[in-house]
């Protein structure tokens, strides 16, 4: 059974921090690309980071691009997300997903976490 647990969501002014972190559980870890999205209300799901399975390539949307850092630490089965000079545009709910390595840059997500909210106030 896999699992991914996420935690760090809550509410933060423009132009403060927040990090999240997801907790996987149920198979090789280190075996899969994992990914953080994102949506809003009213929108569709997209992109905002990923990271190859041993931790050597990241891709980020470009809108998160300077501010968001995606990393992992494959000891204690976790992916993180810092998020910095947070806006208002990054509201939303921000889901974990872990999936198989189809191509460079492609990780095609199977599993998702169950979501955290994340509200940036102006």
């Amino acid at each position: 059974q896999v699992q991914l647990v996420e935690s760090g969501g809550g509410l933060v002014q423009a132009g403060g921090s927040l990090s999240l972190s997801c907790a996987a559980s149920g198979r090789t870890f280190s075996s899969y690309c994992m990914g953080w999205f994102r949506q809003a209300p009213g929108k569709e799901r997209e992109f905002v980071a990923v990271i190859s399975p041993t931790g050597g390539i990241t891709y980020y949307a470009d809108s998160v691009k300077g501010r968001f850092t995606i990393s992992r630490d494959n000891a204690k089965n976790i992916v993180d997300l810092q998020m910095n000079r947070l806006k208002p545009e990054d509201t939303g709910v921000y889901y974990c997903g872990q999936g198989r390595v189809m191509g460079p840059e492609k990780c095609f997500v199977d599993y998702w976490g169950q979501g955290t909210q994340v509200t940036v106030s102006s």
